[in-house]
């Protein structure tokens, strides 16, 4: 089956191009788009796509809010956030609502089709610059923080290990690796992890590590 996406960005150009780009691809369908953020929430709710490409910047409703949303409202929905630089103010809330990574519109367009397809996959995706300045914007929201929350006592010394490798940007195979056990068992300790620290995925997981403190930036 395709991988049906949605893309809501107020620049016609961009939507048509990206549009041609995906819809070229085999196990990709556009279906629909959005000049701004309140019709796309709309439009999600009618067409239900697996993977929406949201523009961070959009008139009516910004992106954000659009995303916020949408996920709010749809479980099922991956959201990956597009902009023209990468150091967009939103980029620390996005991750925060549930978005599923966040690219920047000049990427490659070999990039952009791996990243609908890692996103639809449940993983996160962030461009390595972004990822610094997530980190640096956690690590100050952390100092205000005292005490650790209390749903962090429920993970298992191995699901710990889990969350740190997360946080390291470590794929599942790389963490299999690591710990000696199979990737199945990696996806087992990934899937629970994030259902104990009520996480939508691996993008939260890695915002939620430094901001606890279970791992620090270097």
């Amino acid at each position: 089956m395709s991988i049906t996406v949605f893309i809501a960005d107020d620049q016609a150009m961009v939507r048509q191009g990206f549009g041609a780009l995906l819809g070229a691809q085999p196990d990709i369908s556009v279906i629909g788009d959005a000049p701004d953020g309140k019709a796309a929430v709309a439009e999600v709710a009618r067409l239900r796509p697996d993977v929406v490409l949201m523009d961070v910047r959009m008139p009516e409703m910004n992106g954000l809010e659009a995303a916020a949303e949408i996920l709010r409202r749809h479980d099922g929905v991956r959201v990956l956030m597009l902009t023209t630089f990468d150091i967009d103010d939103y980029v620390y809330e996005a991750l925060r609502v549930g978005a599923s990574g966040f690219m920047l519109k000049d990427a490659p367009a070999e990039e952009l089709i791996r990243a609908v397809r890692v996103v639809h996959e449940g993983q996160s995706l962030l461009a390595p610059s972004v990822t610094r300045r997530m980190i640096a914007e956690v690590t100050a929201a952390r100092a205000h923080r005292r005490t650790a929350p209390p749903e962090l006592k429920t993970l298992t010394p191995r699901e710990r290990e889990v969350l740190e490798a997360i946080a390291a940007g470590r794929s599942n195979a790389e963490i299999a690796e690591a710990l000696f056990v199979s990737d199945q068992t990696v996806k087992t300790h990934v899937s629970k992890v994030l259902q104990k620290l009520g996480l939508r995925d691996r993008a939260q997981a890695v915002v939620y590590a430094y901001e606890t403190g279970v791992v620090t930036p270097g």
